[in-house]
């Protein structure tokens, strides 16, 4: 499909930031907003139907108003657990115009996971559809009211309910790959700010046409559906897992704006379609939710050359903390880049003393993105979100985000790991990512993640689990490994897979590789301690 042409003026800048008045107090003011201008602008594509921006308001307007009849007020946590389309886009705005707090589930859960956020969010209704849970392996079971979205007819025009800067406006539950999930509070004033710094430094217009590829569920996924609201710009979203589907929407939509994750990205540089004809319309792709290794980095820049790639860092607990600037990615494709726009990112010892260059230390962010805590977890919250260490004048809030980072002469940030996930070794501190780095660039291998066990002798063990490439061997990665890695960074076992397993947000599932070693029948290989 040919893009619209590029005619109508955006209604958002790059070049300033939207506030909370812009908005008439209220998040959901974005999609009022860009009704108003552009009412008959494609808002969604989806299955080969279009959605305008006046039909998608329409519809969270008539979402709002049929909550608003059922005594729903503001702050009550609406949880909404649909599949990935407008139907979700307009049940997150009908939420947010009527003042209660959108909690969306992660469409590939089951009954025990959407029990738990359920019971967790205390929420006061589930908007759901009979279909969705109908393809669900048991019923859920919850005492909590269940909303029939298909059943919610036409409405009268419905105007979104001020709200105070500091009200909730999400709720996002984190993937919980080392836990149970935590309900991030995210602001009306820090999620408005979150979107105008990332729409300012991505230059999003009015006339791209962005992939919504990942669950609204997750603060990534959820970007693609708001920057696209704010510029009144087209959401494409394509719903099959299947890699050579996907690229094939990219072509027929014309596809100008494309966000993914590391494993997703492997598995569309695994589809030819992808590397042997870029996509003409595609001129930005973007990676976030874990480090792409820089052999990684170059597939993707040779796969679409003819698009600017951002590499980006960010949390649930601060929505985006950097960027990589597209212009620094050949000369720094290991780097997560600098702070966005409005905040300010410190790197601190164990002391909260400011790390020298070059210097390992935790990354704190600060700025008006960052999230009130965590929803009925008053000690995750103390132990996260601190008062900035320094004198400033004022009482404000920081991520300790528990992630490891050094910093370049230049003001250029590396990730090092994360502190649950740094690996101690034979007296060494190691980041899992950089050795996985060396793995990729040996070009054995297509998939693979480093992560480690007890060891009584060493303090932890690395282990590295790896999807083979169409000939690669792992007598020849580990040759490789040997060469590269000093004997402190060696995997002492390499395992490969068919497949490394995921969450339903798309990210690595670590938990579940060390959990299921025995069905681990092929290519399993015991290393032993490496030679200097």
């Amino acid at each position: 499909m040919t893009p619209e042409p590029r005619s109508a003026p955006p209604i958002a800048s790059g070049q300033r930031q939207i506030t909370l008045a812009d908005l008439d107090d209220n998040v959901a003011g974005l999609l009022w907003r860009a009704a108003a201008a552009r009412g008959g602008h494609i808002a969604v594509r989806e299955r080969g139907r279009s959605v305008s921006y006046a039909a998608l308001r329409d519809r969270a307007a008539a979402i709002g108003q049929a909550l608003s009849r059922t005594a729903v007020a503001p702050g009550d946590r609406i949880a909404i657990f649909l599949e990935r389309g407008s139907e979700a886009i307009a049940a997150i705005f009908g939420v947010l115009a009527t003042g209660a707090v959108p909690t969306v589930i992660n469409e590939r859960l089951r009954p025990r996971q959407v029990e738990y956020i359920l019971e967790h969010a205390e929420a006061k209704q589930l908007l759901t559809s009979v279909s969705m849970l109908e393809r669900q392996p048991r019923p859920v079971s919850t005492s909590v009211p269940t909303v029939d979205i298909e059943r919610i007819g036409a409405a009268a025009a419905f105007t979104p309910r001020r709200r105070a800067a500091g009200d909730l406006a999400q709720i996002i539950y984190t993937s919980g790959s080392t836990g149970l999930p935590k309900g991030v509070m995210l602001t009306q004033r820090g999620l408005c700010a979150a979107i105008g710094a990332v729409v300012s430094y991505l230059g999003i217009d009015a006339e791209d046409r962005v992939a919504a590829l990942l669950s609204f569920s997750s603060v990534y996924g959820l970007n693609q559906v708001l920057c696209a609201i704010t510029v009144g710009a087209t959401l494409v979203i394509e719903t099959s897992p299947l890699p050579h589907q996907i690229v094939s929407t990219l072509h027929s939509e014309g596809v100008t704006v494309l966000a993914a994750v590391p494993p997703l990205w492997l598995q569309l540089l695994g589809t030819p379609l992808f590397t042997s004809t870029p996509v003409p319309t595609l001129r930005q792709v973007q990676n976030a939710g874990g480090h792409l290794p820089p052999a990684v980095v170059r597939r993707v820049r040779a796969a679409q050359p003819q698009a600017r790639l951002f590499l980006q860092y960010g949390s649930t607990e601060a929505f985006r903390s950097t960027y990589l600037p597209p212009e620094e990615v050949d000369r720094r494709p290991d780097s997560i880049g600098v702070a966005i726009p409005g905040t300010e990112m410190l790197v601190l010892n164990d002391d909260l003393a400011p790390c020298a260059v070059g210097e390992v230390g935790q990354l704190v962010h600060r700025g008006p993105t960052v999230a009130v805590g965590y929803w009925r977890d008053d000690e995750a919250t103390r132990r996260v979100f601190r008062p900035y260490p320094f004198d400033s004048g004022t009482a404000e809030q920081v991520v300790f985000t528990g992630d490891f980072v050094r910093r370049d002469e230049h003001g250029f940030l590396y990730f090092v790991g994360r502190r649950d996930r740094l690996i101690k070794t034979l007296g060494f501190r190691v980041g899992p990512d950089e050795i996985a780095d060396v793995l990729f660039a040996s070009d054995e291998i297509v998939d693979g993640i480093v992560t480690h066990e007890p060891d009584s002798e060493r303090g932890d063990r690395i282990v590295a689990y790896v999807v083979l490439a169409a000939r690669g061997s792992v007598e020849r990665l580990l040759d490789y490994a040997r060469r590269e890695l000093p004997r402190h960074m060696m995997p002492t076992r390499i395992e490969a897979r068919d497949t490394i397993p995921r969450l339903a947000s798309g990210k690595y599932d670590i938990a579940s590789l060390s959990s299921h070693r025995d069905l681990a029948a092929h290519h399993h290989l015991p290393v032993g301690t490496p030679t200097p």
